[in-house]
């Protein structure tokens, strides 16, 4: 193996790693394919009314409202893999239990919402413990490679998805197309079955639910890089939400395209999530860890300013531009963070500070929906994406105004938790 192949493939060299990024790779293509099947199943199959759709979307959120935090405390309970792998089984039959009531004519929106509750509930677990997860199966210096990959990976899926729902649901059904997403969660319970790399789990004892929930909370709170970054995606999603939940209409009715062109142009902007995870590493290498967080989510953020003045004909690359920069600096900045995040928290603590966090940054993303309708109500779906992305561009103050802006890289080691009620951290600036 020649240098340049160990730099190209890396990670991928090893086994343990390849299974789980094969695994999470095809998983996420088919929660990708999912996001568009199901709403095809509840209109096409059952005509289903738009606010039922709708439902059925928010379905697949509201567990991380409901089961969130204590779902953090169950994972640092519990070896990571073994919650991982329960979470791939309960999705695939879940998801095959809607092809099952088609065929027997029992189908119904009920067991729709049902089926995006459940998913949705075992993705929360999952994703959950596979942040915990990956820090053990790989060395802190590669964190930063690892999660590029995977995020990169995910980002096609999320680019490729949409459009093999629609060959799917074309060639096989909509209802057909979700046994596409059934079998992607048994490829990902197959890979996670076959590393070899197991947890050393040592049972701890088990203190209130209550109390190692408020341990998670306080931790990512009192610590002032983690609440800045935290803080910033609660901002950031609300505004982006509210920026996507008006892109088709804008470019339809506003700028008055074809829906098929409006596909492209949409998918277009998703390359920015590939270019994102490509260039996180050299930008941390070359600027800095935190300076290059810094300038994915912060330095890039104004560039969606772009969007709201596009236009038909040569206007239109305004739009691709503005939604490729902000994309791209969102994912980069999110590959470097994340890294920092898996070497800085302690592993025993890892489950209740992502799902803490997770909540504060999920729970902000139906309100910026809500939001983003009633501004396009109360005056023009041009006007609203002006207040979205305006919002999403100062959503970077909030990162200057942590210690990052004195940052050249993220501190190295571990957080001191002695105790976990401590002002601030060994590494803060404050």
């Amino acid at each position: 193996m020649t240098i340049t192949e160990e730099t190209r493939f890396g990670l991928l060299r090893r086994r343990d790693f390849r299974l789980l990024w094969i695994g999470e790779s095809i998983s996420s293509l088919g929660s990708s394919v999912t996001g568009v099947a199901l709403p095809l199943v509840a209109v096409t199959v059952l005509d289903t009314p738009p606010f039922a759709v709708g439902g059925l979307a928010a379905a697949a959120w509201l567990p991380w409202l409901l089961v969130g935090l204590p779902a953090g405390v169950w994972v640092d309970r519990l070896p990571r893999r073994p919650v991982m792998l329960a979470a791939d089984c309960v999705s695939m039959a879940a998801f095959l239990s809607v092809p099952i009531a088609a065929a027997l004519g029992r189908l119904t929106i009920g067991q729709l919402i049902v089926v995006a509750l459940v998913a949705g509930t075992a993705k929360v677990f999952f994703a959950t413990a596979y942040r915990a997860y990956l820090p053990f199966l790989v060395d802190g210096s590669d964190l930063l490679e690892a999660n590029a990959k995977l995020q990169g990976s995910e980002q096609v899926a999320n680019l490729a998805g949409p459009g093999l729902a629609g060959l799917l649901a074309q060639f096989f059904s909509a209802v057909g197309s979700l046994v596409a997403d059934a079998a992607s969660f048994a490829v990902s319970a197959i890979c996670l079955a076959r590393i070899e790399r197991r947890e050393a789990h040592t049972p701890k004892p088990r203190r209130r639910l209550r109390t190692e929930i408020r341990d998670g909370i306080l931790l990512g709170a009192r610590d002032p890089l983690l609440r800045g970054n935290t803080l910033y995606g609660c901002a950031a999603n609300l505004a982006l939400t509210g920026y996507t939940s008006l892109t088709v209409l804008f470019l339809v009715d506003g700028v008055g395209i074809g829906a098929g062109e409006t596909g492209l142009l949409i998918a277009a902007t998703g390359l920015g999530g590939i270019v994102g995870a490509m260039v996180a590493r050299p930008m941390a290498a070359r600027f800095g860890s935190a300076r290059a967080v810094l300038l994915g989510k912060a330095g890039l953020a104004p560039a969606g300013l772009m969007i709201p003045l596009a236009d038909r004909g040569a206007g239109l690359t305004l739009f691709v531009l503005g939604g490729v920069l902000i994309v791209a600096g969102v994912v980069a900045g999110n590959v470097v963070f994340s890294g920092f995040i898996q070497t800085y928290v302690p592993g025993e603590l890892m489950g209740r500070v992502t799902s803490s966090v997770q909540l504060v940054n999920f729970g902000a993303m139906p309100l910026g929906g809500v939001l983003a309708g009633a501004l396009a109500e109360a005056f023009t779906v041009r006007t609203a994406l002006w207040v979205m992305l305006i919002g999403f561009a100062l959503s970077g103050l909030i990162l200057l105004a942590s210690p990052l802006r004195r940052l050249r890289d993220l501190p190295p080691g571990r957080l001191d938790t002695r105790p976990v009620t401590h002002v601030g951290s060994p590494h803060s600036l404050n």
